[in-house]
């Protein structure tokens, strides 16, 4: 689970829910506004934790703790 802070609406939440879909490997993505969290499943041979903080940094939001 990554803290972002700057997660602040559902377009925001839409937006980095679709930037983390696009990387390979990936299970399933929920952003959560209101406890500004996003939560991941994915599979650890096809993808890592940096490919998703990468996507998240990218795509314009911050992470509050990695």
């Amino acid at each position: 689970m990554f803290q972002i802070s700057n997660l602040n609406s559902q377009d925001d939440a839409e937006k980095i829910t679709q930037a983390v879909l696009g990387v390979w490997g990936i299970g399933q993505a929920e952003a959560n506004v209101s406890q500004k969290t996003l939560l991941l499943s994915f599979d650890e041979r096809m993808a890592s934790i940096q490919d998703f903080t990468q996507a998240i940094k990218e795509s314009g939001y911050e992470i509050a703790s990695e």
